[in-house]
């Protein structure tokens, strides 16, 4: 695969291939003919199997070091296609499939709210776990799954596949290794979000289950738009919107870019629009400003997809599309010995797979999927209370400011907990 030309497009229409007509995906495509004996093997869970979910199977299985062998999904048609052609069993609860002591590690592409609370549910179980982006609906969430995490010992691999596109790789390492500068200024964009969703009640399909669905969120009348895209991405019951959705892959290019200092105190401030008619509610058209623990100015608005680094001696940046560089030498420089080499990966399920096998850290960990999420969740707390935030890491709380601060937690609904 050419990874410079591997664009959210592509990725979305092979993810809509793999789930919209499941059956078609030939039996061979699911694995490799040179599989390893089925010992040696990771067995994989797949837990949502929609889109994203889909594709990802998928991708697991061109790896001979894999075997998925059960999915889990709230609709019932989802879970059995792909069970029957992996040849496995398929759940309409998780649970069941994270009590299974053959599994090792799990997929988790569930929509945004149910993605901590299946990730930590997974670790307790000591499963490894791929989780999709973004992290949790909260930072009190974060903060949950990276002490599981690190109490259980379990390797964690961040949904964010642009660390395992080389030029994003490339770009990343000219900017740490000194090439232009110093740092000053951060430049991230990400696509917007947007108003409007039906209201109308409808029925639910009789293949949802709509309570398992709905899991720790508040179960509302069903609407046509609340269980599928971009109902799943910009309803607040279920997710901040494109803020941490799409917002996750820019700021993670910030985060593995720079090795963004987030050490010292930060503040995040800005404006945006929150719906107040339709069924969406997530922020849009925001426009934030960020001061780093060390003075690094940074902004992040909509617009496109992409993180661009300047310092006093050019700039970079980096999308998934491509990259660009001042001076345009840059871009045909090498990485010597002495810069700085990031984790190269050519894949991020097999990324993921071979950490599960060798214990160690997969491309993009859990710590440092906190750091990038836990922006994008403090740009939705400063639109939604007018003011300037300010975090101190060392403690892990919003200083100066009880009410936002209370917006760091999110009631889950009964009985589901952290």
């Amino acid at each position: 695969m050419n990874h410079a030309r591997f664009s959210r497009r592509q990725l979305l229409k092979g993810a809509m291939v793999a789930v919209a007509a499941p059956c078609v995906i030939p039996s061979s495509a699911l694995g490799n003919a040179d599989k390893l004996a089925p010992s040696e093997r990771v067995t994989l869970g797949h837990i949502g199997v929609g889109n994203q979910g889909g594709f990802l199977l998928y991708s697991c299985q061109q790896s001979k070091n894999a075997q998925s062998v059960a999915t889990a999904d709230a609709y019932k048609d989802r879970r059995e296609a792909f069970a029957r052609k992996i040849k496995g069993k398929a759940y309409g609860d998780f649970r069941e499939l994270l009590a299974r002591d053959d599994i090792d590690a799990v997929v988790v592409a569930t929509p945004d709210h149910w993605h901590v609370p299946v990730a930590i549910a997974a670790a307790r179980a000591k499963k490894d776990a791929y989780v999709e982006k973004p992290l949790g609906v909260s930072i009190e969430q974060d903060l949950a799954c990276l002490k599981v995490f690190k109490e259980n010992s379990r390797i964690f691999q961040y949904g964010t596949l642009q660390r395992s596109i080389a030029h994003c790789r490339f770009g990343c390492e000219l900017v740490r290794s000194g090439r232009i500068g110093k740092v000053h200024t951060i430049e991230v964009i990400a696509p917007n979000g947007g108003a409007g969703g039906s209201t109308q009640v409808v029925p639910v399909p009789p293949n949802l289950d709509y309570e398992m669905w709905s899991g720790p969120a508040p179960v509302k009348p069903y609407t046509a738009d609340r269980c599928r895209r971009p109902g799943t991405y910009w309803i607040y019951d279920f997710s901040i919107g494109y803020l941490g959705g799409w917002g996750a892959h820019p700021l993670d290019i910030m985060i593995w870019g720079r090795d963004a200092d987030v050490a010292g105190p930060m503040t995040v401030e800005g404006t945006g629009v929150i719906p107040t008619q339709g069924l969406y509610g997530t922020v849009y058209d925001w426009d934030m400003k960020i001061q780093l623990g060390d003075g690094v100015q940074m902004t992040f608005k909509p617009g496109g997809d992409s993180t661009k680094f300047i310092g006093p001696d050019g700039w970079v940046r980096i999308s998934r599309g491509g990259i660009d560089a001042h001076p345009k030498s840059l871009l045909g420089s090498k990485i010597g010995p002495n810069d700085v080499h990031l984790v190269r990966s050519t894949g991020h399920c097999q990324n993921f797979i071979e950490a599960v096998k060798t214990r160690k850290p997969a491309v993009c960990p859990l710590d440092q999927s906190v750091r990038s999420d836990t922006i994008s969740l403090l740009c939705d707390i400063a639109v939604r209370t007018k003011r300037k935030i300010t975090w101190d890491p060392k403690t892990t709380t919003i200083v100066g400011d009880d009410e936002a601060a209370k917006l760091m937690h999110r009631e889950l609904r009964a009985p589901w907990t952290l």
